[in-house]
């Protein structure tokens, strides 16, 4: 709970808003140091809320991603990981899987289907929830997709973890090859984190950002282009804190 919050207040747009707020306080004492750091962080949040730059930022996380598989080590299983989840009265237990993990969903029963491999979903608990992801993509996989889960990893908390665990599984079977189905963006981060395994990791990523621009409406403010950067520079920095950069 504390890294989520952390993680929230350090990463566009909420620090932008923070550094906004106090250039306020800091121009009641230097107001010309306050009211550069003010202007700074709005044109800043301006510039993020425009998909002509948070798209970019994003769309080079995903290139040169190694989506060919090795001709020696051909993988043998599929390794689904966790996203988001939506919260809803309407369902036991009151979540079920979010927008982001139903995409991953989605991509790795096409490749299930394609391939016919057994299916690791990875993904641990949900704040305040008696439930794990793995348990929500499980019953995804196999409800809304007629697709068989033979392994579900429950005890990890992020990518690192999930690779962790997961290879602990898979090994155990005798898996040394993997497909790793995730977010194009988040996917640069996940291998490297599964190839520390000792794993052989090809990238199943979710369909790459389409960066047609620039048109009109990449300069419209939105706020979907703030999640956008937010991913992008979760990212960002979750690679270089890797070693991946």
């Amino acid at each position: 709970m504390l890294k989520f919050f952390l993680v929230l207040l350090i990463l566009p747009p909420m620090n932008l808003v923070l550094f906004a707020a106090a250039g306020l306080v800091i121009a009641r004492f230097r107001p010309r140091l306050g009211w550069t750091v003010g202007v700074v962080s709005i044109a800043g949040l301006l510039l993020l809320s425009f998909h002509a730059v948070s798209h970019p930022l994003l769309g080079a996380l995903e290139r040169n991603l190694p989506t060919t598989p090795n001709a020696n080590a051909p993988p043998t299983a599929i390794v689904v990981l966790a996203g988001d989840v939506m919260r809803s009265p309407s369902v036991a237990g009151g979540v079920l899987v979010g927008p982001l993990t139903l995409e991953r969903l989605r991509t790795a029963a096409i490749l299930q289907r394609k391939t016919g491999l057994p299916v690791l979903v990875s993904g641990g608990a949900i704040i305040d929830s008696h439930t794990t992801f793995a348990k929500l993509m499980t019953d995804s996989l196999t409800e809304d997709f007629r697709i068989p889960v033979r392994w579900g990893e429950e005890k990890s908390r992020d990518t690192w973890e999930n690779a962790r665990f997961s290879a602990d599984i898979l090994k155990a079977d005798g898996v040394k090859s993997v497909y790793v189905v995730t977010h194009a963006w988040h996917m640069r981060r996940s291998v490297f984190a599964f190839t520390a395994t000792g794993l052989t990791v090809t990238a199943a990523p979710t369909p790459l950002q389409a960066v047609l621009g620039p048109v009109l409406t990449d300069f419209i403010p939105s706020v979907s282009s703030w999640q956008t950067a937010y991913f992008a520079f979760h990212e960002w920095i979750g690679a270089l804190w890797y070693g991946d950069y």
